[in-house]
C-alpha cells in the first residue's frame, strides 16, 4: 500500500469563533488568515474548518453533500498521560462525556490497546483523547 497517512480533514462548523478558541485552548495552532477557511494544526495533521458562508452555498461542491456542522468524529493521541489529559480537560472546563475506557486503536489492530477520554467541541463534534501505554 502506498497511502501512509492522513494529511487533513475538513467539516463543516457553525461557531466560528468559539470553535478557533476551544480548540486553540486544547494546544492547536489556529490558522484564520483565510476567512471563510480556517484550519487548526497538531503535528503533521490539520482539520479544515468551512464557516457557513462555505458549507451552505450551492457552488461549493468540494465536500460532502450532505455534511453539517456536528458531523465530525475525530481520534488524537494524546503524548502524556490519561491523568494529564483528564488534568488539562478539567483546567479548561471542558466536560467528559465517556471514560476512561479501554478501546483498539489504529496502531498495530489487534495488539495495543489505548484508554480514551471523549469530549465534545461547541458544534457537538465527537473529540476522543487516546493515550497508549
Amino acid at each position: 500500500m502506498t497511502i501512509i497517512g492522513f494529511d487533513h480533514v475538513a467539516i463543516p462548523i457553525e461557531n466560528v469563533l468559539e470553535m478557533l478558541v476551544f480548540y486553540q485552548r486544547l494546544g492547536f495552532t489556529v490558522n484564520d488568515s483565510t476567512p471563510p477557511f480556517y484550519s487548526v494544526h497538531f503535528g503533521d495533521q490539520k482539520i479544515n474548518m468551512h464557516a457557513p458562508e462555505i458549507w451552505q452555498s450551492e457552488s461549493f461542491t468540494l465536500r460532502g453533500p450532505t455534511a453539517k456542522p456536528g458531523c465530525g468524529d475525530f481520534c488524537f493521541v494524546w503524548e502524556g498521560s490519561l491523568l494529564s489529559i483528564m488534568k488539562h480537560l478539567r483546567t479548561l472546563s471542558i466536560s467528559v462525556i465517556e471514560g476512561p475506557v479501554e478501546r483498539a486503536g489504529g496502531r498495530k489492530p489487534g495488539s495495543i490497546i489505548g484508554t480514551s477520554v471523549y469530549v465534545r467541541d461547541p458544534d457537538s463534534n465527537l473529540l476522543e483523547f487516546m493515550v497508549y501505554p
